[in-house]
């Protein structure tokens, strides 16, 4: 659900706003994970390759990649077991358009007409068993 009234049903909006912007969809190569953070769990390092590739990035400066570098070290103690880092890093991605919901408060939208079978190997190359591994650990405990 999003916030606001529903945008009106006219062909032309004639209220764009100044600061809107249509990114490209499609994997990007980002940048690698620097290895002086640290991370040594799989959904941490998952966290960062799509971040990284996400269409978002291609818009970022240097200080967005530090923040991300930052929400990676909290995922990465998440992934641990520290679950209070959790509305921290909800709140971080959401400013960075998670959800279709962010996207559209932050009037950004993602154009995929160029998308074909890239995705496709994205998703499987993302899926790991290690990580399914550390989510069974971190909801059953030790």
């Amino acid at each position: 659900m999003t916030r606001g009234p529903q945008p009106k049903s006219n062909a032309v909006r004639r209220n764009a706003h100044p600061h809107a912007q249509e990114l490209k969809a499609g994997a990007l190569p980002g940048r690698e994970l620097p290895r002086g953070l640290g991370i040594t769990t799989a959904g941490a390092k998952r966290f960062w390759r799509i971040w990284a590739s996400s269409p978002q990035s291609s818009q970022w400066a240097e200080t967005d990649w530090a923040e991300l570098e930052i929400t990676t070290k909290l995922v990465d103690a998440l992934y641990q077991g520290d679950l209070r880092h959790a509305g921290e890093i909800r709140q971080r991605t959401a400013k960075w358009g998670a959800t279709v919901e962010d996207r559209n408060r932050l009037r950004m939208s993602i154009n995929d007409e160029d998308q074909g079978g890239d995705a496709d190997q994205a998703s499987a190359e993302l899926t790991t068993t290690d990580l399914d591994e550390e989510l069974y650990q971190l909801l059953n405990g030790p």
